[in-house]
C-alpha cells in the first residue's frame, strides 16, 4: 500500500507548471520561543567526550538534558468541533485536524466506514472533544511558556505539565499564525527556564538536540546535525527555517532545539514526509524570529508583520546570464505591488535584490527572511542589480494587512523564430481583463519557448526586464540577447520570470 505524502505548502500553479517545483510536507510539529533576557539562565558548557584517539569530539547533550531538560514542558489541549462521523480524528475548534497524522489514520478510517456503509450503517455529524498534545518551553521564573500556535489553535482549555509532574492551566496571550508562534502564561513561581542563543551564529554541522513529546512520551530526547539555513518552504510563510535530521514526530511540535552550549536557537517545527512520520527531513523556527513574535505578542497582545510589497522568485544561472549576473544570486523581483512600498521606493519587475541593510541576498529566501526581522515603518537599505549595473534604495516598510493591488490596436502575429513565440498585442479588452498596462499576447508557443514552459495564452509583459510594448521592439531585444533571455510572464493573476535559452 503506498501512503500519501503530507503537503505543508503548495507553489503557485504558475511555478508549479513552468518550474516543475516539488511540494514540501508537513507533519505537524512546530514551536516559538521568546526574547527573555539570557541573564534568566546561564548556558551550560558543552560537555565534549573524545574516545581515545580519535580526532572529532562528540557533544555529551547528557548535561544539557539535565539542566535544561525541566523547563521543557507537555502541553494538552481540550475543546470540541463538529465533525462527521467518519472524519476519523477529532480537529481544532475550526475544523482543523490536530494529529498530523490525521490524513494517514482516516484513510483506514474511511475504509473501515465504507464497510459499514455498505451493511446499511450511515455516518451523522455531531459535536466531538478535540484533544491534542504538543511541546513547548519555558522562558521566565514567572510562568511564561512558547509553543506552537498551531497546538493551542481551538483549545478552550490548555495544561501545561512539568517534568516534575506539576500541572497548571495556561492562558493563551496571544498567537500569530503566520509564523505558528504562541506564547502561554502559567501561574507559577522560581520555574525553571531555557537559555536563548542566536540562530544568527548557527553552523551547519553543528550538533543540536530537541526534546518534547513525540505521541505523548514525555521529555523524549532526540539529536542531530543543522542540515541547512535559510530553507524557504512553499506555504506562503516567510519563516526561513532552520533544517535538521533530528528526529521529530507529531507532539514534538512547539519544543525546543538545542545547541550544544545549551541554548535555544529554534522551535521543531514540521517535517517533510511521505509517510507522515519522520524520514530524517526536519525544520524548525529560528529563535531570532520567533523572539520578535514573542515580544510583539507580550507587550500588544497581538503581531505586526512588515512588508516591502515584492514578489520574487530564485536567480538560477539562465537568469543570471539574462540578466548578466556575474553568479546566479538575489532575489529576482517577479511582481511590484501598486502603491506598496517598493514601487515607492522605486523597485521593478526584473531588479535583482543583492543586499539588503548590507547583508548579502543569496537566495530569493533572504529576503523575507530579512524584511521578517523588521517592523512596519524601518527603513530598509537596498542593493539592486537593473540593466547591467548596481543600484541602491531606501524603502520604508508598510504593514503586511494593508490590501495592495499587483501592478503589473491590433496587429498581426509575428513569428519570433529565435524564441519560438508568436505574439501580436492585447485588445482593450484583454488588457482589462489581465490588468495590464502593457504586453503582448503569445499566441503561439514552440522550440525554445515551449520547452521553457510558456504557454499560449500567457502574456508577455517584459524581456530582460524591458517592457513589451510592441513586436519590433521584442524582436530587437531578443536579437541583442546573449544565450538565454528571461520572460516575465502573466498567466492568470500569477506573474513569474521564465529563463529561455536561445544560444
Amino acid at each position: 500500500m503506498s501512503f500519501p505524502e503530507t503537503l505543508v505548502r503548495t507553489p503557485t500553479r504558475l511555478a508549479v507548471a513552468l518550474l516543475a517545483a516539488g511540494a514540501i510536507g508537513g507533519a505537524g510539529v512546530s514551536a516559538v520561543e521568546s526574547v527573555h533576557s539570557r541573564s534568566h539562565a546561564q548556558p551550560a558548557p558543552a560537555v565534549l567526550a573524545a574516545a581515545p584517539g580519535a580526532s572529532i569530539a562528540l557533544p555529551d547533550f547528557s548535561t544539557i538534558t539535565k539542566r535544561y531538560g525541566p523547563a521543557v514542558v507537555n502541553i494538552s489541549v481540550i475543546g470540541t468541533k463538529v465533525a462527521d462521523a467518519s472524519d476519523g480524528d477529532a480537529g481544532d475548534a475550526d475544523g482543523a485536524p490536530t494529529d498530523p497524522f490525521f490524513e494517514f489514520f482516516k484513510r483506514f478510517q474511511q475504509q473501515q466506514q465504507g464497510q459499514l456503509q455498505g451493511q446499511g450503517r450511515r455516518a451523522r455529524p455531531h459535536a466531538t472533544p478535540m484533544r491534542g498534545e504538543g511541546s513547548g518551553f519555558i522562558v521566565s521564573h514567572d510562568g511564561l511558556v512558547l509553543t506552537n500556535a498551531h497546538v493551542v489553535k481551538g483549545a478552550s482549555e490548555v495544561t501545561v505539565k512539568l517534568t516534575d509532574r506539576r500541572e497548571y492551566r495556561a492562558k493563551v496571550l496571544g498567537t500569530d499564525p503566520k509564523t505558528d508562534i504562541a506564547v502561554l502564561k502559567i501561574d507559577g513561581k522560581d520555574l525553571p527556564v531555557v537559555a536563548l542563543g542566536k540562530t544568527s551564529e548557527l553552523q551547519v554541522g553543528e550538533w543540536v538536540l530537541a526534546i518534547g513529546s513525540p505521541f505523548g512520551f514525555e521529555n523524549t530526547v532526540t539529536a542531530g546535525v543543522v542540515s541547512a539555513k535559510n530553507r524557504s518552504l512553499p506555504d506562503d510563510s516567510a519563516v526561513p527555517f532552520i533544517q535538521t535530521d533530528v528526529a521529530v514526530n507529531p507532539g514534538n511540535s512547539g519544543g525546543p532545539l538545542f545547541n550544544a552550549r545549551g541554548e535555544v536557537i529554534g522551535i521543531n517545527s514540521q517535517i517533510y514526509s511521505r509517510t507522515g512520520g519522520y524520514q530524517g527531513v526536519s525544520f524548525a523556527i529560528p529563535i531570532d524570529l520567533a523572539s520578535k513574535i514573542q515580544q510583539q505578542i507580550v507587550a500588544h497582545g497581538k503581531v505586526e508583520h512588515a512588508k516591502l510589497g515584492v514578489a520574487v522568485q530564485e536567480v538560477n544561472q539562465a537568469l543570471a546570464d539574462s540578466f548578466k549576473l556575474e553568479s546566479p544570486e538575489g532575489a529576482l523581483v517577479a511582481n511590484v505591488e501598486k502603491g506598496g512600498p517598493a514601487e515607492k521606493a522605486g523597485l521593478q519587475s526584473g531588479d535583482v535584490i543583492r543586499k539588503v541593510d548590507g547583508q548579502p541576498v543569496v537566495s530569493s529566501a533572504d529576503l523575507p527572511a530579512a524584511i521578517a526581522l523588521s517592523a512596519p515603518g524601518d527603513k530598509v537599505h537596498l542593493e539592486i542589480w537593473r540593466k547591467g549595473s548596481s543600484q541602491e534604495l531606501t524603502a520604508t516598510l508598510a504593514n503586511a494587512s494593508d490590501k495592495g493591488t499587483a501592478v503589473a490596436d491590433k496587429g498581426a502575429a509575428d513569428e519570433q523564430g529565435k524564441l519560438g513565440l508568436a505574439l501580436r498585442q492585447l485588445q482593450p479588452e484583454e488588457k482589462a481583463r489581465s490588468g495590464v498596462s502593457t504586453g503582448l499576447l503569445i499566441e503561439d508557443s514552440s522550440g525554445p519557448a515551449e520547452m521553457a514552459g510558456v504557454q499560449p495564452g500567457d502574456v508577455l509583459l517584459a524581456v530582460n526586464g524591458t517592457p513589451a510594448r510592441s513586436v519590433e521592439q521584442v524582436r530587437g531585444v531578443v536579437a541583442g540577447a546573449g544565450k538565454s533571455v528571461a520572460l516575465l510572464i502573466q498567466r492568470g493573476e500569477e506573474k513569474i520570470f521564465v529563463p529561455v535559452r536561445v544560444g
